[in-house]
């Protein structure tokens, strides 16, 4: 029997996690979150992740060092991390991104530091 369940999500309800984002739709294979007005800060340690994430800059700009490389993040733009890629990202001014995860992040402790 397919899924046939719907989903509506108000983020001024939603629950933030534990390193600032907050988590909006979640379905069983992907789930999405808000990074909201991300103050300027020095990149943190690099870490691998056990899901994938492709993201959409809403405003503002970073840097993704990921791998060896470093990507900037504009307004516009569109990213992926792949699963188990070494990453960090480095908050050049406030910076607004939604994040799509798969698996969802949150599930399992996927998302915790």
């Amino acid at each position: 029997m397919p899924d046939t369940s719907v989903k509506k999500v108000d983020s001024a309800y939603s629950p933030k996690g534990q390193l600032g984002q907050k988590y909006l739709a979640s379905g069983k294979s992907v789930s999405m979150r808000l990074w909201e007005n991300e103050e300027p800060a020095e990149a943190k340690e690099a870490t691998t992740r056990e899901y994938e994430t492709v993201g959409y800059v809403i405003n503002g700009r970073a840097e993704l060092h990921i791998e060896g490389q470093i990507l900037l993040l504009e307004s516009g733009n569109s990213w992926v991390v792949p699963k188990g890629a070494s990453h960090t990202y480095k908050i050049l001014e406030p910076f607004t991104a939604v994040e799509a995860t798969s698996p969802p992040a949150q599930v399992h402790g996927r998302d915790e530091n």
